[in-house]
């Protein structure tokens, strides 16, 4: 064990990457790194962008309803809200291990491919004279934000690959069963791809760029995963690490040159892995160890797995809900006590941004921490981030730990089909 480095008793390995997140924050700012990297790169894929839109205005001419309702299925399938929906499904089957990795692995993927996006700032394809197509709620938030690299090539490679890799690794294989595995996440690959073109939602650099991430952030994945995974489950300080970092990543993100959703859709992935981590780290031994059974055996029959389901997704739908309508009311009563200064942008109509409360808060005079807050350039903190990630965290937290409630209830409902089919049986005889 390494010893302990200060007052959070962090250990040394730890203190050094948070201090390196930290350093990375303090210089990105000092430097201004957003601005000079978008200054190099934005002319670039701004030109490659106009340069390729005649070919996509070409290759969308083959348009026709069944393609459209194809390749907008295909994009809802490998959105957020499919993994959003689908994560929960894997954590109650069993497969905790699986999907705890590919929970991290998307919310990794969300933080790079987003944090890229906002620094480079590079527009869609212009509409018109491209045809864009936004059949889904979803999508019309995608639209809003700036697209390279595209987050569905770049989610699409990392998933898959890891998704095949496990499979290949934890199941029985031969080379017929790897090269149809390949073969499949290709096609899925390439199908994304030329969804998101003829959707009319990327250029094809944007898509090349999104592979090429994707391609990257997976080998990275495939070298530390075990290594994550053995921290999460049984490392030391894992909660007070984990929190720490998520504080920093708020920070440690590039601003746009103009609001998109991306940042709260990092922010949402950032809760989500930290409730994933807390959650795991409190109930690994009885709910998320390799004994645990696996659907569709004799321990986790289909109707177990179906009442999980059934109490499941009411319970972490309330657990939602009562957690932003609590932190609504608590985190801005915090910060206030505190000394922090706060605006709200959407959650808290009374923190709300305006000239008048702006000139209220810069007037107004606090404690050591309000002085403190002072020396930084951001004069006030949207406390919707804080909301919001509560909110998230909680949800995460809930599939994972209130799993203990929803596997007690099916292993009382099996216990009395037993003890009822051994009284029958005992009657009969």
């Amino acid at each position: 064990m390494e010893a302990a480095a200060g007052g959070a008793g962090l250990t040394k390995w730890q203190a050094a990457a948070l201090s390196a997140v930290a350093g990375w924050v303090w210089a990105a700012s000092l430097f201004g790194l957003t601005r000079r990297t978008r200054a190099l790169v934005q002319p670039w894929v701004n030109r490659r962008v106009q340069a390729e839109t005649p070919a996509i205005v070409r290759f969308q001419r083959t348009h026709h309803r069944l393609l459209d309702n194809f390749f907008s299925v295909l994009s809802c399938v490998v959105s957020v809200p499919f993994y959003t929906g689908f994560l929960p499904l894997l954590f109650w089957s069993g497969h905790s291990k699986l999907a705890r990795q590919m929970t991290l692995l998307m919310a990794f993927c969300d933080y790079l491919g987003n944090s890229v996006k906002d620094a480079v700032s590079a527009p869609r394809p212009s509409s018109p004279p491209v045809r864009r197509v936004t059949a889904t709620e979803d999508e019309k938030e995608n639209a809003m934000e700036y697209g390279l690299p595209s987050s569905h090539a770049l989610n699409t490679v990392c998933l898959m690959g890891y998704l095949l890799h496990y499979v290949l690794t934890y199941g029985p294989h031969d080379s017929v069963m790897v090269a149809t595995g390949l073969c499949l996440a290709i096609l899925l690959v390439t199908l994304v791809g030329l969804g998101r073109i003829y959707l009319g939602m990327h250029s094809l650099t944007d898509v090349i760029a999104g592979i090429g991430f994707g391609i990257v952030i997976l080998a990275f994945w495939l070298a530390v995963h075990d290594h994550v995974d053995a921290f999460v489950v049984s490392g030391q300080n894992v909660t007070t690490f984990w929190a720490s970092l998520s504080l920093l990543l708020c920070f440690a993100y590039p601003k746009p040159e103009f609001p998109t959703p991306s940042f709260e859709y990092h922010t949402a992935f950032n809760g989500v892995a930290f409730g994933i981590v807390y959650g795991v780290q409190q109930t690994y031994f009885h709910f998320h160890n390799p004994d645990v059974p696996l659907i569709f055996s004799p321990q986790l029959p289909l109707l177990a797995f179906v009442g999980r389901v059934l109490v499941g997704i009411p319970t972490i739908l309330v657990v939602k809900f009562c957690s932003k309508a609590l932190s609504r009311w608590l985190l801005p009563v915090m910060c206030s006590t505190l000394g922090i200064p706060i605006v709200s942008s959407c959650y808290v109509p009374a923190l709300k941004i305006s000239e008048k409360s702006k000139d209220k808060s810069d007037a107004k005079q606090g404690g050591y921490l309000q002085k403190v807050f002072s020396l930084f350039p951001q004069k006030a903190y949207d406390v919707d981030t804080g909301i919001r990630f509560v909110q998230y965290a909680s949800l995460a937290w809930s599939v994972v730990d209130l799993r203990c409630f929803v596997h007690s209830s099916n292993e009382e409902v099996l216990t009395c089909e037993i003890l009822l089919n051994e009284d029958r049986d005992h009657h009969e005889l």
